[in-house]
């Protein structure tokens, strides 16, 4: 979130205060992150140690906090562990939204600054980790499991229906709607080789393990001490390792695409079987998933200030020569 939530940071401070015993001398809104559900602040306690709050407004999924406290746990030092609140539950409630404290992490994403050799070693070990992990049955069964679903490609179609016969008045959906009527052939091409790869991956026996789902490189948080950290772990699925490992090479924010990159990560990895078709399906539906997404996010609302023009900004990226879809279709 780009824009600061209509909640008083007087309110944030109280119930930080009340749920945590943290007693906060600053605080302060961070505009990071695309997700228009979810604010984050950097909080100062009154003896100068920095925390990391985030609060989430909406739909909230428990597991995205339980299932990262439950990996470092098991010891994969690569995730960031949530503060317990004075009662020793992992999140508490402000106002209309969940409020969970983490350390704070003083670094920079791997879009920033372009991960070391090292890095990327342990960057594919840890997530071999996360694909390797033993859920109880509990937290597994709180974990959607991948179904192919023509949800965000359906989707697409209504709103490329829509941009033939809606005018826009507001100047971000405005030039959206053109766009996507300027692109309207390959939006069609994309939408329909998506759905013939899911009908041929979603008949092959693939093992569902647990995946992140959005590991790129604004989610790895990387310390000035260069400690590596997984992190916004809000849409974890039980899928094809594919899943994940497409971000590997898929040039998403034009980087994380030299075959160099890929060879260091999967010495990390360890060696494995890719299957091209599922890696390409996951691809290009990650670019019907950001259509679909920014224009319910334009077209559906006039709100949103700065946070519209970088939607606007993400659907166009997704276009440009050598970017995600040219790296998708030719996977």
């Amino acid at each position: 979130m780009l824009e600061k939530p209509a909640i008083a940071d007087t309110e944030i401070v109280a119930c930080v205060q009340d749920a945590f015993h943290l007693r906060v001398r600053r605080i302060a809104f961070l505009p990071l992150g695309a997700d228009g559900n979810t604010a984050v602040y950097q909080l100062t306690s009154q003896d100068e140690k920095p925390y990391f709050l985030k609060l989430r407004s909406g739909a909230f999924e428990e597991v995205s906090v339980t299932l990262p406290h439950f990996l470092h746990e098991q010891g994969i030092q690569e995730l960031i562990a949530p503060h317990l609140t004075k009662n020793g539950a992992l999140w508490a409630n402000a106002g209309d939204y969940k409020m969970m404290l983490y350390p704070f992490i003083d670094g920079h994403d791997a879009y920033d600054v372009p991960l070391t050799d090292a890095q990327w070693r342990q960057f594919g070990a840890a997530l071999k980790k996360v694909h390797t992990a033993v859920l109880p049955s509990s937290l597994a069964a709180a974990i959607p499991t991948e179904t192919y679903t023509p949800q965000f490609r359906e989707l697409v179609q209504e709103f490329m229906q829509q941009i033939q016969e809606r005018p826009f008045t507001e100047p971000v959906a405005q030039k959206l709607a053109a766009f996507l009527n300027e692109k309207r052939d390959v939006v069609v091409q994309l939408v329909q080789y998506t759905e013939a790869l899911a009908q041929t991956v979603k008949e092959r026996p693939l093992p569902n393990l647990l995946c992140h789902s959005d590991i790129h490189a604004w989610n790895l948080l990387i310390s000035q001490g260069g400690a590596l950290y997984m992190v916004d772990w809000d849409a974890p699925i039980l899928a094809p390792k594919e899943r994940d490992l497409m971000f590997i090479g898929a040039g998403l924010g034009g980087i994380w695409h030299t075959p160099r990159e890929q060879t260091l990560f999967y010495e990390g990895y360890g060696r494995t079987e890719v299957d091209r078709d599922v890696l390409a399906y996951y691809r290009c539906e990650r670019i019907i998933q950001d259509i679909a997404a920014y224009c319910e996010q334009i077209f559906l609302s006039d709100e949103g200030g700065a946070d519209r023009e970088e939607a606007w900004q993400n659907v166009v990226s997704n276009f440009l020569p050598g970017s995600t879809l040219d790296k998708a279709l030719a996977t």
